[in-house]
């Protein structure tokens, strides 16, 4: 986490989701149910502009995406989003394309982990949102739709084109940009797309669980294995050792590292500090 703090304060309330926090968790909700929780123009600015928050804060150990109600996010709303992008200049158009893109690379760039909690619909963008954080817990009513072409857009959107290929192959993310089919939890788990579903009313406690595992363990250490997955994914393998080489020498350096010794000498529990 970044130490150097500008003159603009953090942001204490967001607009167009909610945002709770608990012991080292940051959890996300969009809250729109009765649209399936479709994002607006203003949503994806203030998603953009927590992520880029988080990493200059050191209250959040863990991020959680949820969504309302039965649904997870169905994408862009059509009505807000897709009617007015029909009267937009093209300056206009790319304008907001780069503020969608923003969003993801945002969420992989950032060096809290993210999880994605999802039930029922996670469509268009919300499929991306999903499919960009670090880890994908579903339940069985899960189910995954890269629309896009449907709408006449490119299946290659907001990233999507360059990171599920590197989750499910590139065999299956052809199938699943171009052609758009709703993909459901027990398809998503047979290609990777994520782990084992779990039963609707298990989702939260999965996820909690998960969150408060990352929140409470060494976050320094979370933080580089993220930036480093991301990082090699178009390097050389030498590259790539020497960079995990430096990584480590730094990583050995830390109050964590040290701190596990004298945890394992001291036979107890290890006192993350993330530092």
């Amino acid at each position: 986490m970044s130490g150097h703090r500008a003159s603009a304060p953090f942001t204490e309330q967001w607009d167009h989701f909610d945002l709770e926090r608990e012991g080292g968790v940051a959890t996300v909700t969009l809250n729109r149910p009765e649209r399936l929780n479709a994002l607006t123009f203003e949503a994806y600015a203030d998603l953009r502009d927590l992520l880029l928050e988080l990493p200059h804060r050191d209250d959040t150990r863990a991020l959680v995406l949820r969504g309302r109600g039965r649904g997870f996010c169905s994408g862009g709303d059509v009505d807000e989003i897709i009617g007015r992008t029909l009267e937009m200049t093209p300056d206009e158009l790319l304008a907001f394309t780069r503020m969608t893109g923003e969003v993801i690379r945002a969420m992989r760039e950032c060096p809290v982990p993210i999880i994605a909690g999802i039930q029922g619909t996670a469509a268009g963008a919300g499929a991306v949102l999903a499919l960009a954080a670090d880890f994908r817990v579903a339940s069985r009513s899960a189910r995954f739709a890269f629309l896009f072409t449907k709408v006449g857009l490119a299946g290659a959107d907001m990233g999507a084109a360059y990171l599920l290929p590197r989750v499910v192959g590139l065999g299956h993310a052809t199938r699943i940009l171009m052609l758009g089919d709703t993909v459901d939890s027990a398809e998503a788990e047979r290609v990777g797309l994520i782990d084992p579903p779990v039963e609707d009313d298990e989702l939260d406690a999965a996820v909690d669980r998960l969150a408060r595992r990352l929140a409470e363990g060494p976050a320094f250490a979370y933080a580089q294995t993220k930036a480093l997955l991301s990082r090699e994914l178009d390097m050389s393998l030498s590259g790539a050792i020497e960079l995990e080489a430096m990584t480590q020498a730094l990583l050995m350096r830390s109050e964590d590292y040290a701190e596990f010794h004298a945890a394992f000498t001291g036979r107890r529990e290890p006192r993350w500090k993330g530092r």
